[in-house]
């Protein structure tokens, strides 16, 4: 077997239930294609094989490698309502006034929130900001923070990552103050009678621009704004910001939002993480050190180390702390802030290990029972972590999922879904049905609320809006990019699949089987011993390779790792480089694995 794979009508080496009950399959990709990209670009044959089972093709490979804004940002007045956002942000710059920014408490609101904020203060501006609490607050604008912001002396109310269906909160301004809305949620009607609404997905856009987050909105904004200041002159005797400068925020966003990371979005993460790399802002390097992310951060380092750091204050503590770190120029306070970021987030860990096995022993009974969509609850549940237990839910039944806290009678929860099934679409039309006192949400994750005694109404409103989720398998196929023994797993692979990153959401780093490999150690590692370190050995026992295993309980992959005496199985993973106090190495962090008949 070499890297390049087999059919993609085959299952992979016959697996069809994994150790965790999945099918292998091939991924398709069409040869000529492959050849025609390899040869084109001068390319190894497997990187032409593993971009055209992306969909890619000869003609489109040099922008994938390569995504530049030069060649994939659109003119920011295709969407709309920005022409007249961006006078009125050029207006409140010339003229001095003070503005509010009201984002949100996860890290899109937080990262949309610090872009427009800082930048109008680099131009002048005096910003005030609010994140809503969780708890107290809610999702959105709200009347009486909205006034207290206008008292503070704001003329002007950016609203980042939320407001599309704020009218009812900014009724209670009464003209008090001008509102820009820059935001990526599903839209339910018109836009709000505000002064502008910037949102691809409101009902009468036509930019085609509904994959962007509210992030990448902002910069949109931002580069809008600073054309409408050119334009008027305004540049002529000082000097205008450097906005590339802003893309660490946009690329942390679009992972941790999981937008799509193709087309635009792929070029400003590809472009965003070469700034954070530089570690320039001092938030977010001050984060980078809490993690311990001491290599080049990449997309995993903004969704698995930044993005759960940035969460974790508006899921369990000061809803403003994302925020404030993203906005801090003091490299001690910044410190002091991840530090204390760092810190509520192992107190989140906790909190959602407390509901994690009561939430999927509920889910189970739900799937056996034949829902289509699980919707679960409990009495002492935090309303913080519901998002990411619904997260974890998903992962493990592939099913749509919501999960809700249950407190004086309401559920107030969080829903998640999987490709194809709108889960934002369904929770707005559960609001429009009167099951909901409120919902919305985008494709891949929403947000509810309503009365105890309903769950039953809108648990059977999911589960025929989303009917077609039903007929999904209980744990997903895991696709497969090719198959390489242990001595072929050289840093010299790792660095060609490499060239495809960033990875995630719609370019999903490629997965390579290992067949054949025996453990011959393992190590537990860190402080509950939930890591795996296997090193495995091939038909000849002259290479070991490093395997690493994340979350690894007591499940079956561990078992079969740690079993003795050792059998031979078959590994499925992620071939990366990795490099160890100075030294480079390689290794295949895992997936999945199946048993393999011994060897003969």
């Amino acid at each position: 077997m070499d890297a390049l794979g087999a059919s993609a009508d085959s299952l992979v080496l016959g697996v069809a239930r994994s150790l965790s009950g999945r099918r292998w399959l091939w991924r398709p990709a069409e040869d000529r294609t492959s050849q025609a990209i390899a040869q084109r670009l001068e390319l190894p044959e497997l990187v032409g094989r593993l971009l055209a089972g992306r969909g890619v093709d000869a003609d489109t490979a040099r922008h994938f490698l390569d995504p530049t804004l030069r060649a994939l940002l659109p003119d920011p007045s295709v969407l709309a309502d920005m022409d007249v956002a961006a006078e009125r942000l050029a207006a409140a710059v010339r003229d001095g006034q003070t503005v509010a920014v009201f984002g949100d408490y996860d890290v899109d609101g937080a990262c949309s929130a610090a872009l427009i904020a800082g930048l109008l203060r680099e131009l002048g501006c005096a910003v005030l900001t609010h994140v809503p609490d969780r708890i107290t607050e809610g999702y959105g604008p709200n009347g009486p923070a909205l006034l207290a912001l206008a008292g503070q002396g704001a003329r002007l109310i950016v609203c980042t990552d939320c407001g599309t269906a704020g009218a009812a909160a900014f009724a209670a301004l009464d003209g008090r103050a001008d509102v820009l809305v820059l935001d990526h949620h599903k839209a339910e009607g018109p836009p709000p009678p505000v002064l502008a609404t910037v949102n691809p997905n409101r009902l009468d856009d036509r930019s085609g621009l509904g994959g962007l987050c509210a992030t990448g909105i902002a910069f949109l904004a931002a580069v809008a704004l600073l054309r409408a200041l050119r334009r008027a002159g305004h540049f002529a005797t000082r000097a205008e910001p450097d906005l590339l400068r802003l893309l660490d925020l946009v690329a942390l966003a679009t992972v941790c939002d999981v937008m799509q990371l193709t087309g635009l979005n792929r070029a400003l993460v590809a472009q965003g993480l070469k700034v954070l790399a530089r570690r320039d802002r001092p938030g977010l390097a001050a984060l980078l050190e809490a993690a311990q992310v001491k290599d080049r951060p990449s997309a995993m380092s903004c969704g698995f180390a930044l993005g759960p750091r940035i969460n974790a204050g508006g899921r369990i503590g000061d809803a403003q702390m994302g925020l404030r770190l993203l906005l801090c120029d003091d490299p001690v306070e910044a410190r002091a802030l991840a530090q204390a970021l760092d810190g509520v987030n192992r107190t989140r860990q906790t909190v959602e290990a407390g509901i994690l096995d009561e939430a999927m022993a509920q889910a189970a009974a739900q799937l056996d029972a034949g829902r289509a969509v699980l919707l679960i609850a409990g009495a002492d549940w935090h309303p913080g972590v519901v998002g990411i237990v619904a997260g974890r839910i998903k992962e493990k039944f592939n099913r749509p999922v919501g999960v809700a806290a249950a407190s004086e009678g309401v559920l107030r929860g969080s829903a998640r879904s999987v490709p194809g099934l709108d889960i934002g679409a369904a929770v707005i039309a559960a609001r429009q049905a009167g099951l909901l006192t409120s919902g919305g949400g985008h494709a891949m994750a929403a947000g509810f609320a309503l009365p105890a005694s309903g769950q039953a109404r809108f648990h059977d409103f999911l589960c025929e809006r989303l009917a077609a989720a039903a007929s999904l398998p209980r744990a997903t196929d895991l696709v497969i990019d090719g198959g390489v023994g242990v001595a072929g797993v050289t840093e010299a692979l790792a660095d060609q699949i490499s060239r495809l990153a960033p990875f995630g959401n719609g370019n999903e780093e490629p997965l390579f089987v290992v067949p054949n490999a025996r453990p011959v150690r393992v190590d537990r590692l860190g402080a509950d011993g939930a890591t795996l370190r296997c090193f495995v050995e091939g038909a000849s026992a002259d290479t070991r390779l490093k395997t690493m295993l994340f979350r690894a309980e007591d499940g079956p992959l561990a078992r079969a790792l740690t079993a003795r005496p050792a059998a031979p199985l078959h590994l499925v993973g992620q071939i990366r480089a990795e490099e160890w106090n100075g030294t480079r190495g390689v290794a295949l962090f895992l997936r999945d694995a199946a048993e393999a008949a011994p060897h003969g």
